[in-house]
């Protein structure tokens, strides 16, 4: 679990600004709410707005965006074709167990993995025939220092490993006892009024990832849920390896 060495003597090579004001511009529409005119999409670049025109039109050419009939720009369905080739065969193997733990537990399931200082829900599947779910977006992003999925990831791991791989990132207490028991829980961390239990998810050749639920009836017993999450992550180990 120790990340690979650096080579010494290693120069780091200059990113590109395009690539990233490209991918930046990417960012802020997928946050974005409603489609957004060129003008708003170039201020909250912080870019001329002939700048951010160029970049829209490779973007378009690319169908990573599209826009609409009063030339506002939404993304487009080329980002879908990438996001399916996102860690394709947890995806595969998640996707049955996800759907058996919503409707079985009734709650919005999701795997979530490791980026950088975030957790990212991969993919999701909301509970059929109910008005109660937590609907968890894929892209959906937060502090992998809060909320069980977090706490999960970091329970595959030993504080000193933790440590040695993500040293700038505090080891959570809670991820010590979720290492003994087998689970995390938490509440009110990430949306107020909403509890997680989640579990460490072994991906072969990769960094670890969580099956985790959402619910908002507190008088659920998470020892309960786990047990189902133990059993889905067992069977989706099983189809990674």
């Amino acid at each position: 679990m120790t990340p690979a060495a650096v080579p010494s003597g290693t120069t780091q090579a200059s990113p590109s600004q395009t690539l990233s004001r490209g991918i930046r511009a990417l960012e802020i529409l997928a946050a974005a709410q409603a489609p957004l005119t060129i003008a708003e999409l170039a201020d909250a670049m912080g870019v001329h707005r002939s700048v951010a025109y160029r970049i829209l039109r490779t973007l378009e050419d690319h169908s990573l965006l599209v826009r609409d009939d009063s030339g506002k720009v939404q993304p487009g369905p080329g980002l879908a074709v990438l996001a399916r080739g996102v860690a394709r065969n947890l995806q595969t193997a998640a996707l049955p167990e996800l759907t058996q733990l919503a409707n079985a537990l009734t709650m919005s399931a999701f795997i979530a993995v490791w980026d950088r200082d975030d957790c990212v829900t991969l993919v999701t599947v909301d509970p059929r025939h109910t008005g109660a779910a937590i609907v968890q977006h894929p892209g959906s992003r937060h502090p992998i220092s809060a909320g069980a999925p977090g706490i999960a990831i970091q329970s595959a791991y030993s504080e000193a490993e933790w440590h040695a791989v993500a040293p700038a990132i505090p080891y959570r207490p809670e991820a010590g006892i979720a290492r003994v028991r087998g689970y995390a829980a938490s509440h009110d961390e990430v949306i107020t009024g909403v509890s997680s239990v989640a579990v460490p998810v072994n991906v072969p050749g990769g960094r670890p990832a969580a099956l985790a639920v959402v619910y908002i009836r507190a008088a659920q017993d998470p020892a309960e849920v786990a047990a189902a999450l133990t059993a889905g992550a067992g069977r989706i180990e099983a189809q990674l390896g």
